[in-house]
C-alpha cells in the first residue's frame, strides 16, 4: 500500500561530471542548492549580482558574465517584476527606497520565455556545449496571497516547458513538483512554513545526484565523503599524537583528490 505520490523524475540528455565548473542563477532557492555543491567542492558560482527572483532579472546577471561554465541552473522565483517609473526599467533590487517610485507588474508567459530564451542565447554565445538546467522554487510567496502565488509558479511553470521543449541540451529538474506532491506535509518545511527546511534541501540534492549526476561524478563524491567527515572532524585533544596522524592521513588523501580531479576546490 502507498501513502505518498512519488515525482516520477525523467533523466537528462546530458550528466553532470565530477567537479565541473557550474553557474546558479535565480531566487534564494539556487543559493541553497548551489551551497550544496560548493560543500562537494565544486568550483561553482552562485549569484554573483544577487539572489535574482524573476527571469528579466536572471536575464542582468547573465548579461553581466564574461565567460560561461559547463552547466547553468537557472532557478525561476516569481514572474513579478520592480519598474521603476523614472526610467521605466525593471530592477533587480529596490534597494530600501520608497515603493511609490516603483510600479510591480507581473510577466506574461510569453514575456518569461523572451527572457529565458535571450538568457539562453547569450550563455551559448560564450560556451556553444553549455548544459541548462531550468527549475522552479518550490517557495510560495505569502504576500502574494496562496492563489496569486500559485498563478506566479504557473506562469513560471508554462514559460519553462516552452523553453526546454525539444531542446536536448536544456532540462527541466521537477524541483516545485517535489516539494508540493511528494513531500506535501509540514515537517518538511522550516518555521516560516514556505520555505523548504534543510531536510527538504538535501532531499531535493539527493534527487538531483541521482538523476543527473555521472556515474563518475557519484563515484567522486562516494571518494569524496569520508575525507569531507574527516575534515569537520572536531577532535577533543588536537594536540595528540593520534589526531596529528589522522589528519596526516586525511591530508594526504586530500592531496590524491586534488591530483585526480583538477577542477577540486581544496
Amino acid at each position: 500500500m502507498e501513502f505518498r505520490t512519488t515525482v516520477q523524475i525523467t533523466k537528462p540528455s546530458f550528466t553532470i561530471e565530477p567537479c565541473e565548473r557550474m553557474l546558479f542563477v535565480g531566487s534564494c532557492f539556487a543559493d541553497r542548492i548551489g551551497l550544496r555543491f560548493k560543500e562537494e567542492r565544486f568550483p561553482v558560482e552562485v549569484n554573483p549580482r544577487g539572489v535574482m527572483y524573476n527571469p528579466a532579472s536572471i536575464l542582468h546577471t547573465i548579461d553581466s558574465i564574461e565567460t560561461c561554465p559547463s552547466t547553468v541552473v537557472l532557478t525561476l522565483g516569481t514572474n513579478h517584476v520592480y519598474i521603476e517609473k523614472a526610467t521605466g526599467e525593471i530592477v533587480d533590487n529596490c534597494q530600501k527606497r520608497p515603493q511609490k517610485l516603483f510600479e510591480e507588474r507581473k510577466l506574461t508567459v510569453e514575456e518569461c520565455v523572451e527572457y529565458l530564451r535571450k538568457s539562453i542565447k547569450l550563455l551559448r554565445q560564450n560556451n556553444p556545449e553549455v548544459k541548462i538546467v531550468l527549475t522552479v522554487s518550490p517557495i510560495r510567496y505569502a504576500k502574494y496571497g496562496f492563489h496569486g502565488s500559485q498563478l506566479s509558479k504557473a506562469t513560471l511553470l508554462l514559460a519553462v516547458d516552452l523553453v526546454a521543449n525539444g531542446d536536448d541540451k536544456i532540462y527541466y529538474f521537477p524541483a516545485y513538483e517535489i516539494v508540493n506532491d511528494e513531500l506535501r506535509d509540514y515537517r518538511f518545511y522550516a518555521p516560516d512554513m514556505l520555505h523548504p527546511s534543510d531536510q527538504t534541501v538535501e532531499y531535493i540534492w539527493e534527487k538531483l545526484v541521482e538523476t543527473c549526476f555521472s556515474k563518475e561524478a557519484k563515484a567522486y563524491l562516494d571518494e569524496w565523503k569520508p575525507v569531507k567527515e574527516a575534515l569537520n572532524h572536531r577532535p577533543f585533544n588536537p594536540d595528540s599524537e593520534e589526531y596529528k596522524t589522522f589528519m596526516k592521513k586525511t591530508q594526504d588523501k586530500l592531496s590524491r583528490i586534488s591530483e585526480k580531479y583538477p577542477n577540486f576546490v581544496g
